[in-house]
C-alpha cells in the first residue's frame, strides 16, 4: 500500500512528467492539480530505459523540476502512468520521498515524492549527466 499523498506535498518529475517533455501524459491534468516550480536536484542513478528515464539508488547529482501538488485525486492516475502497484514486486517504480539538494549538491530541508525504477537497469545506457532530456522522451502507454 503507498503513502498517502496529501495537498501541498512536492513531487520531483524527472522524466516524462517534466513540464515540456515529449511523451508526457495528455491526460493527466498536472497543470490543473498541482504547480510546476523550480528545477532542483537530487541523488540517484539515471537510466534511459528506451523513451524514458528510471532512477535508482546512486550518487550521480540529477536534475529534476519540483511540482507541488494541490489535488491529491490525481494521485490514482500519476500512480497508474508511473505502473506503481499496491504489490512492491511488481510494480514498474515505487513512489517514496527523498531530499531535494541545491546545485551544490547540499539539501534544502525539502522532501518530495519521486517516482524510483523498481526493476533491474542492467543494459540500459546512464543519462551520464542525469538530465533526460525534454525532446527525448516517447509515449508510454
Amino acid at each position: 500500500m503507498q503513502a498517502e499523498v496529501r495537498a501541498g506535498d512536492l513531487f520531483v518529475f524527472y522524466g516524462l512528467l517534466k513540464q515540456g517533455a515529449a511523451g508526457q501524459p495528455a491526460d493527466l491534468p498536472l497543470a490543473t492539480a498541482g504547480a510546476f516550480g523550480a528545477p532542483c536536484r537530487f541523488r540517484g542513478r539515471m537510466v534511459d530505459l528506451g523513451g524514458f528515464p528510471g532512477v535508482v539508488d546512486g550518487d550521480t547529482l540529477c536534475y529534476g523540476v519540483r511540482w507541488q501538488i494541490s489535488d491529491p485525486a490525481i494521485m490514482p492516475a500519476m500512480d497508474a502512468f508511473e505502473d506503481v502497484t499496491d504489490d512492491p514486486e511488481t510494480s514498474l517504480y515505487l513512489r517514496t520521498q527523498i531530499p531535494l539538494l541545491d546545485n551544490a549538491a547540499k539539501e534544502t530541508g525539502e522532501m518530495a515524492w519521486i517516482y524510483w525504477y523498481n526493476k533491474s537497469i542492467e543494459g540500459f545506457p546512464p543519462v551520464a549527466d542525469g538530465n533526460w532530456p525534454l525532446d527525448a522522451g516517447k509515449t508510454r502507454k
